[in-house]
């Protein structure tokens, strides 16, 4: 049985919680901060991937990077393209996953204690250093179930991948992929192993992260009982 799926999809899935924490955590951090006029409307478009149809995303992201589009556009100075490369499905789920990243971490960092912050502040703390050292370990429940989320995300996605990096095997296909056509193509055995292997590493993830967070949590607890 080819595996070439499963390492297709761990590496797209991993590249693509990477990207989204990073992305994620910047636009909250900045829409913590923001409270324009316009707050409501950017707060719709950075959550607007999750609510809308996979197919649609793909779509988008298709005119987007085309032949024609704005960003294909601007890659083809460069004589490249993402369309139907391991990129695309790298751009695909960093784009649905990107809203269960932010916003679990905005939710988070509303959950922090202002006072905290503004005590922070008149110390003569910098900004940088508040968010780093203070707002980030104290959301930092939050920040792990958001990247677990992103990551079971990226790791499910089917439509926005198939529409902008299409189903090539050995390059682009994945194994929500894999399990469609094979389920397609009447091989339902091999369609329920990869169903099953999918099962386990969104398990495992989920696992170890909570595992790993509650360790964390503990060693501080561990550390003042040692001083005491």
């Amino acid at each position: 049985m080819d595996t070439t799926p499963l390492w297709i999809s761990l590496r797209t899935a991993l590249t693509a919680t990477i990207a989204a924490f990073i992305l994620g955590l910047i636009a909250a951090r900045f829409m913590y901060a923001y409270r324009g006029r316009w707050r409501g409307v950017m707060d719709g478009l950075f959550i607007m991937p999750l609510v809308l149809p996979p197919t649609v995303v793909g779509f988008l992201l298709l005119v987007t990077f085309g032949r024609h589009g704005p960003l294909g556009q601007m890659l083809a100075l460069f004589n490249t393209s993402v369309i139907f490369s391991w990129s695309a499905t790298v751009i695909a789920s960093t784009i649905v996953a990107f809203p269960l990243m932010y916003r679990t971490a905005l939710g988070a960092f509303e959950q922090v204690d202002r006072n905290l912050l503004d005590a922070a502040r008149t110390m003569g703390v910098p900004e940088i250093s508040i968010f780093t050292r203070i707002t980030i370990p104290l959301a930092w429940p939050g920040i792990a179930a958001g990247t677990i989320l992103a990551f079971a995300r990226a790791l499910g996605e089917f439509g926005a991948t198939l529409m902008l990096a299409g189903n090539i095997p050995g390059r682009t296909q994945t194994i929500p992929l894999a399990i469609f056509f094979l389920a397609e193509s009447g091989q339902r055995t091999k369609a329920a192993i990869w169903v099953l292997v999918i099962i386990i590493i969104a398990l495992g993830a989920i696992i170890g992260m909570q595992y790993w967070t509650n360790r964390q949590g503990l060693m501080p607890a561990r550390g003042k009982e040692g001083k005491v």
